[in-house]
């Protein structure tokens, strides 16, 4: 089993920065990916970052060029910058042995209880 943390949420103005942290209990062995998805009120969740065993990453569309996800394992970062009130949501941290394929949340086995960001205008 693998066991997620996530940390640094908060409250900022549009155009501030935040850093999510993501502590896994155990580090992960052989090919995985790991996560950042997002959900806000009415919505699904959505994929916003991953990060594969060799660094290889992928991003939506709507974050590219303003967020960051690196991983220091045991410990997974998500760098947000230029914070828009659309980014407003749960975030989510998530884990699944393999590599990342296609990154939707049903992928995903692991996840973490989830902090909130809210970005006000």
């Amino acid at each position: 089993q693998v066991q997620l943390v996530e940390s640094g949420g908060g409250s900022v103005q549009a155009g501030g920065s935040l850093r999510l942290s993501c502590a896994a209990s155990t580090l992960l062995g052989g090919s995985y990916c790991m996560g950042w998805f997002r959900q806000a009120p009415g919505k699904e969740r959505e994929g916003v970052a991953a990060i594969d065993r060799y660094g290889t990453t992928t991003y939506a569309d709507s974050v590219k060029a303003r967020f960051t996800i690196s991983n220091s394992a045991p410990t997974l970062y998500l760098q947000m910058n230029s914070l828009k009130p659309e980014d407003t949501a749960m975030y989510y941290c998530a884990a699944k042995f393999g590599g990342c394929g296609t990154v939707q949340p049903a992928h995903f086995a692991y996840w973490g209880q989830g902090t909130q960001v809210t970005v006000s205008s």
